[in-house]
């Protein structure tokens, strides 16, 4: 039985499949309230959103869905508001919402680009103006990003999805820096790849452009062993499974308020991005600090105000 104390009321974005979906079940399993979130909720994830409540209702969880379209500032607005009206208050949003494309950068229009920017970067702008106003007046809350070891290791053929998932990131890092000085905590959870579990890979979009993608048919045999490429990274006998992520969040939100860690990595391929953002957190402290705003660096909890 968990703690009433411990339990959140959680948004999870983009939680029709994949890792959304699981995300959201792991923290209902956690005791958490939970609202997940995906387009269409009656009409084309009908089916998606009764799967969860079903899987809520069965397990006696408190698990609910909610109609958001991480591309419409007024669903995102609405939908918090729903939140607000139910349950009174919002602790943690999980940026969750995405989508992957394979092809050849030079394939993509810039319409192509601009529509995967809108999903994966500024759909999480839409939805961190609807909720940070009632976090900043609570003086708390998480903001939880789904990011990607995409934007340290840089994979060939998925060019537009690695620059979305870099200005993602950027988002993350650059709005901790103001929402911590009013008890608002940041994590970046980095998933590496998966190849079951998810539609990630079979539900990724092409560049519109054939035309141009047939002038680097040389690179085809390439593109068409990615998925298979991937898989050869993987440990032998390691259940790469994306329900790790879920767990992974999960276990963050247990945390006491303050210790939750900015950065953690969810990867089964060994690429080594936790030494690259190491390296990368010890120059941006540097930096901060030479500039004189080293104290952006810290969550202001209520407890170290009173420190």
């Amino acid at each position: 039985m968990k703690k009433e104390s411990m339990k959140q009321v959680v948004l999870v974005t983009g939680a029709s499949t994949g890792i959304g979906n699981l995300t959201a079940r792991s923290l209902a399993d956690a005791g958490h309230t939970v609202y997940a979130s995906m387009r269409n909720i009656g009409g084309r994830n009908a089916g998606h959103a009764e799967e969860l409540l079903e899987y809520g209702r069965s397990n006696g969880l408190d698990l609910r869905g909610v109609e958001l379209d991480v591309q419409s500032e007024a669903s995102a607005e609405a939908a918090v508001a729903t939140i607000l009206r139910e349950a009174g208050k919002l602790d943690v949003v999980v940026h969750n919402a995405g989508h992957l494309v394979v092809g050849y950068v030079e394939a993509f229009t810039p319409k192509d680009i601009e529509h995967l920017f809108d999903v994966n970067a500024i759909g999480i702008q839409r939805v961190n103006r609807a909720v940070l106003p009632h976090m900043r007046e609570r003086r708390s809350g998480t903001l939880v990003y789904v990011g990607s070891t995409t934007s340290v290791v840089v994979p060939p053929f998925m060019g537009p999805y690695v620059a979305s998932k870099f200005a993602a990131d950027a988002i993350a890092q650059v709005t901790a820096y103001e929402v911590g000085q009013f008890g608002i905590e940041t994590t970046i959870v980095m998933p590496g790849p998966f190849t079951q579990g998810t539609d990630h890979f079979p539900n990724a979009s092409r560049a519109s452009d054939v035309e141009r993608s047939s002038g680097y048919a040389a690179l085809d045999p390439l593109v068409k062993r990615n998925e298979e490429a991937t898989s050869g990274l993987f440990t032998p006998g390691v259940d790469a499974h994306p329900k790790a992520v879920g767990e992974e969040i999960a276990r963050i939100l247990a945390l006491p308020e303050g210790t939750r860690p900015f950065r953690s990595v969810v990867d089964f391929t060994n690429a080594g991005v936790e030494e690259v953002n190491e390296a990368a957190r010890r120059a941006q402290e540097n930096f901060m600090n030479r500039l004189g705003f080293g104290e952006l660096l810290h969550i202001k909890t209520a407890q170290s105000a009173q420190n």
